[in-house]
């Protein structure tokens, strides 16, 4: 069995979670393969626009407790250093919008993963648990980093210490997430605003989201000095020449992604 699944549809690939029976739970053979679908992604010229989703009732539950405790499986630090910190900097850094379409349960590594992608909506029947102080560990996968910046660094210490369980709809008002979605809507959303990613211009993106990766470790006069060096990039672009010409002859422009 494939425990992550890769598709290609209209400039939008899709990587989704694939142990359904294990509520998406990663093992080492998944955590390499969503290295590997998300390389593919990055490298490939017609998409325009990731998404990374679940199959079944789970988006994802976080690391397989069964193959951290086996004696003949990967120790913690590897599964740490290994699987998670790679799949975090490869979704910082792709140079695409990535969504996490949130369908189910996110716990542990599994939440810490969607809020690192650009963009998180979830079903409202979907929830968020920062699950690592049940069994006396620390947030990994970037939690530390992401979820203070998100929502403060009271609530992101609370979440992490008390384990509460966060539903969809109080993660979006909290901003953890962008939006919570009605069930029955959700595909249609998610498609709606993966469309529209893909049709815009997609190099202007992948700076935006530079600038942003940047912003948290820059003072105010070095992110100036960051924009002015993006902005140069981003009018340099065919995108910018497109959407300027499009405004000015009242057209919807079709950007190019370069």
């Amino acid at each position: 069995m494939n425990f992550i699944a890769y598709s290609k549809s209209d400039k939008i690939a899709t990587i989704t979670f694939n142990r359904p029976e294990k509520f998406n739970s990663f093992v080492r053979e998944m955590a390499l393969a969503f290295h590997a679908a998300l390389d593919d992604a990055a490298a490939d010229p017609d998409i325009r626009c990731v998404v990374i989703t679940g199959n079944g009732k789970a988006f994802c539950a976080g690391q397989d407790l069964a193959e951290a405790i086996d004696p003949e499986g990967p120790e913690l630090t590897r599964i740490v250093s290994e699987h998670y910190n790679p799949a975090i900097l490869r979704i910082r850094n792709i140079p695409k919008p990535v969504v996490a379409a949130v369908n189910g349960v996110a716990a542990g590594a599994g939440a810490n993963i969607a809020l690192a992608c650009d963009i998180v909506i979830a079903k409202e029947s979907a929830s968020f648990i920062q699950a690592f102080s049940k069994i006396g560990l620390i947030p990994d996968s970037g939690g530390t980093y992401t979820l203070p910046r998100l929502i403060g660094l009271q609530r992101a210490s609370a979440l992490m210490m008390l384990g509460d369980k966060i539903a969809a709809p109080e993660a979006e008002k909290m901003g953890m997430i962008y939006k919570s979605i009605p069930d029955e809507s959700f595909d249609i959303a998610l498609g709606r605003i993966t469309t529209m990613l893909a049709d815009m211009p997609t190099y202007g993106l992948a700076l935006t989201k530079q600038a942003l990766n940047r912003s948290f470790q820059h003072s105010l006069e070095e992110q100036l000095a960051l924009e002015d060096e993006l902005q140069t990039k981003a009018g340099k672009s065919e995108d910018y020449t497109e959407g300027v010409n499009a405004f000015l002859e009242k057209r919807k422009p079709v950007f190019k992604g370069y």
